[in-house]
């Protein structure tokens, strides 16, 4: 008969082993369990059954309006080889890229106003609302009418498109500042110059690249849709100059190629954010 103060040992895992849940403390989950080799893998068998299908279906059509995956990547091939692929995407990401900085001019600062004053807010919450739900097909054509065809017009359509996601996101940042830091800084006498170097900037940078990274996914399409009705070089108007040859395999794969572009593009600005900001990760 055990004593009333003899307390109870934990069992041992057999064969050595530590306990599961010492054993499930050194593993890092992944977010909705599944690992990465796994989720590749079904993201290649999911691609490759939207290849076998086009496939499939280019088979049954027989038909110049459908070409088959095999000579839509033999013209992606041409493309890339010549070099016209190359030149018209570093059309367009300047275009793009230009219109991205008088977006980032814009916007912080009316981001900025907009988290420090409510009566800011409220001024810029209607504009904001309208450009970032202008339809794109709408801003193409007003770039091509305002400013015929050209670069101007993708550029200040891609500014336009930017905006409400910098601007919005940057007054989200502003607003998280702690106010007991900001009432420090006045006691301290802090100068406005680094308090907005020391608070503000570290505080509104996550928010920043979150907005610029949506920003970018809706800026890219809309540009080149307007580079298909206004423009002289880049891929929207390589699209629009197959479209009026009725070439279906060029058009196809001008916007395969467009959409590995923009897929490695936002990878890309995901993986420097990770980089950026891992230390956020590590405090958690």
């Amino acid at each position: 008969m055990t004593s009333p103060t003899a307390t109870t040992q934990p069992p041992v895992a057999p064969s050595g082993r530590a306990p599961l849940s010492a054993r499930g403390r050194g593993r890092r989950s992944r977010p909705g369990g599944a690992r990465g080799p796994s989720r590749w893998l079904v993201s290649l068998v999911s691609l490759l059954g939207a290849l076998v299908t086009w496939a499939v279906a280019a088979w049954v059509i027989d038909d110049n309006i459908l070409p088959g995956p095999f000579e839509v990547f033999g013209r992606v091939a041409d493309f890339v080889f010549s070099g016209e692929a190359f030149t018209n995407f570093a059309a367009s990401i300047v275009k793009i890229g230009i219109g991205f900085a008088l977006a980032l001019a814009a916007g912080l600062p009316i981001g900025f106003v907009m988290g420090r004053s409510r009566f800011m807010t409220t001024y810029f919450s209607m504009p904001l609302f309208v450009l970032g739900n202008v339809p794109g097909l709408a801003y193409a054509v007003f770039g091509l009418v305002i400013f015929g065809v050209g670069s101007t017009g993708p550029i200040v359509v891609s500014a336009l498109v930017a905006v409400p996601f910098i601007a919005i996101n940057v007054a989200e940042g502003v607003r998280s500042v702690d106010g007991g830091l900001l009432r420090m800084c006045r006691a301290f006498e802090r100068r406005p110059a680094d308090v907005v170097r020391h608070v503000y900037l570290p505080a509104i940078t996550a928010f920043v690249f979150v907005g610029v990274r949506y920003a970018f996914a809706m800026a890219w399409k809309v540009e080149a849709l307007t580079e298909v009705f206004g423009a002289n070089n880049g891929v929207g108007f390589m699209i629009r100059r197959a479209y009026q040859e009725f070439k279906v395999a060029d058009m196809l794969a001008w916007t395969m190629l467009f959409i590995v572009a923009m897929v490695l593009i936002e990878r890309g600005l995901a993986r420097v954010e990770n980089r950026v900001f891992a230390w956020r990760k590590e405090l958690a």
